[in-house]
């Protein structure tokens, strides 16, 4: 798996990056078929102080592509609703792969029930 962590009008720092990589061990954990993660960290200049920092996050699982963004006050904060929505994400992407599995058995098994004499 590769992670890219890069800030945009900020510096990542060590405490930030460590910070990412431990929320996003959870979407790993979850699925493990993460075959790239790139996550960007930027600093808007908003005049809504509540909405000037965000994380945008980029998965490519085995099937698709994964995308999501959040706005916060707080980078941290931010963060971590990011990291709840591709949690979802990936836990849908997983369940539709399962279910798409589950039903070409379903079907291989009508075949073969109507074929045997």
């Amino acid at each position: 798996m590769n992670l890219t962590i890069s800030g945009h009008h900020l510096e990542v720092t060590p405490a930030l990056r460590e910070y990412v990589v431990n929320k996003l061990e959870r979407i790993t954990r979850h699925f493990d078929q993460v075959v790239d993660i790139r996550m960007l960290l930027k600093l808007d200049n908003q005049k809504e102080k509540e909405l000037r920092q965000r994380a945008e996050c980029r998965i490519h699982v085995k099937g698709s592509d994964l995308f999501a963004e959040c706005a916060d006050e707080d980078l941290y904060a931010a963060i971590d609703l990011l990291v709840d929505k591709m949690d979802r994400q990936v836990s849908e992407h997983k369940s539709r792969m399962g279910d798409r599995v589950l039903s070409g058995r379903a079907a291989k098994r009508e075949v073969l029930a109507s074929s045997a004499p």
